[in-house]
């Protein structure tokens, strides 16, 4: 029997950590491994290593390679002993949101953009670090090197202080055109530059660990567009805990208006990235509220005609970053004695939800990305609701890829494209994908009706209008 050569892929996402073995030459998976995270918007990095080791025990023998890839943004400080300086604070921790308002008022939504493709944020690094210097100074002035997640487990494993272009494209001081760090702006938000990770090529090496090698690693969405090599024309919609369109672009992306991350992607390419906070909590929160489970849910949405009544769900239920409002509450409108019913209720939130990636899918297609047909992945995606307006609200083919740790799989396959040395990552794809049923004329146009209506709800409630793919 002729040996294989196996490589590792790690997803240290908000809520776990998930590990995959793969076939460095076909990506079949042959064993995978998972460990929960603590709860919360600040946590220790060790529990990062801690749910590693959990979830990697007894997978790694006989691995060449290993590749991490972690939460985007998220903001790990060391002191100049390698020790954590506080706890990190995660993506979507929105006490910075004040923070990325101040940077982008000091220097203007443009500079910005196009310094570094993207206007601060609360989720961003640099906002991060401008909290951490004005409301815990002692804790500032003990940085320094600043990380994001995925350097951090790299460090850990390798003892080198590296990152990748596309997990450095979304800290807010490094530019994806011209992949390489701002230090102004850096110092501009901290007052001082601290140590960073230097900068890998896609298939460069980080070090090795145990006898494997360890490639550069990346972040989450990069992985993940990694994992299901992407082709110009493919925008993929996950429906996780956040929601997030992206699709790889030749050039950077620069939006003034801050809906598009203008990211690099961890091939040497581009993936202008559209975010939303709320995805897939949308639907089970709705469930409880109408005192369902996910498949009663499912069975009340489907009972709805599409429009769902002239019901409009603006689901910013904690808050949101497209369009940036963090401190935007939920909303629905539209309502009269006839439509307010259980069934227009579920498919609202659906609606609402989609919605809202829809608006991201606009953002992203003005940045010069082309839509062609979407990718739906994440776990919303299994919902046979979403897999019905999907569809009608988006307006374009929509495939489901057979579910899969996406984040962990490009992480896999980065690593496999260390160990070949190869131009390329090797062709792992041409698994089954499901093709959803193609919406009616008559769908189509109510898609194009709900659309509108959230998008004048949004402009009535929020002052933030914006174009459908049909004005």
């Amino acid at each position: 029997m002729t040996s294989r050569t196996l490589v590792a892929g790690v997803d240290s996402s908000t809520q776990s950590t998930k590990v995959v073995v793969c076939d460095a030459e076909t990506g079949a998976v042959v064993r995978t491994g998972r460990a929960a995270h603590p709860d919360g918007t600040e946590v220790d990095p060790n529990a990062w290593w801690d749910a590693f080791t959990t979830a990697s025990e007894g997978l790694l023998e006989g691995v060449s390679a290993i590749g991490i890839a972690g939460q985007q943004h998220g903001m790990v400080t060391l002191d100049e002993d390698g020790e954590i300086v506080r706890p990190a604070l995660l993506w979507n921790d929105t006490r910075s949101a004040q923070a990325g308002a101040d940077l982008t008022a000091e220097l203007g939504a443009e500079t910005w953009a196009n310094a570094v493709g993207s206007v601060p944020v609360a989720s961003f690094t640099v906002a991060k670090l401008r909290w951490l210097a004005e409301h815990e100074p002692e804790h500032a002035a003990r940085v320094a090197r600043v990380l994001l997640p995925h350097d951090w487990l790299t460090w850990r494993l390798t003892g080198e202080l590296v990152t990748d272009r596309g997990d450095a494209s979304g800290t807010g001081y490094f530019s994806p055109a011209e992949s390489a760090y701002r230090a102004d702006l850096l110092k501009h938000a901290f007052g001082r530059t601290p140590e960073l990770p230097r900068v890998l090529g896609p298939a460069e090496t980080a070090g090795e660990h145990n006898g494997m090698l360890v490639s550069a690693g990346t972040g989450d969405n990069m992985a993940a567009a990694l994992a299901l090599e992407l082709a110009p024309g493919d925008v993929v919609v996950s429906l996780g805990t956040s929601g997030t369109v992206f699709g790889v672009a030749e050039t950077a992306a620069a939006d003034a208006s801050g809906e598009v991350a203008g990211f690099a992607d961890a091939t040497g390419r581009f993936l202008p990235l559209a975010c939303t906070l709320n995805a897939a909590r949308v639907l089970t929160s709705t469930a409880t509220l109408l005192g369902v489970d996910q498949h009663g849910f499912d069975e009340l949405a489907l009972a709805a005609a599409p429009g769902s009544g002239g019901l409009t769900f603006l689901s910013y239920l904690d808050g949101e970053r497209t369009p940036n409002l963090p401190d935007a509450k939920g909303s629905l409108s539209g309502m009269t004695r006839d439509n307010m019913t259980p069934q227009n209720l579920a498919r609202a939130a659906v609606e609402g939800m989609l919605s809202g990636l829809a608006a991201g899918m606009d953002a992203v297609r003005a940045q010069g990305v082309r839509v062609g047909r979407v990718l739906l992945i994440g776990g919303a995606a299994r919902s046979a609701a979403v897999q019905a307006v999907a569809p009608i609200v988006f307006g374009v083919p929509v495939e489901i890829p057979e579910a899969a740790e996406y984040v962990a799989a490009g992480a896999a396959r980065q690593a496999a494209w260390a160990l070949s040395s190869s131009p390329e990552p090797p062709i792992w794809q041409g698994k089954t994908r499901l093709t959803l049923d193609e919406p009616t004329d008559a769908e189509l146009a109510e898609g194009i009706r709900v659309q509108h209506r959230h998008y004048e709800a949004r402009a009535l409630q929020h002052g933030v209008p914006a174009k459908t793919r049909e004005d």
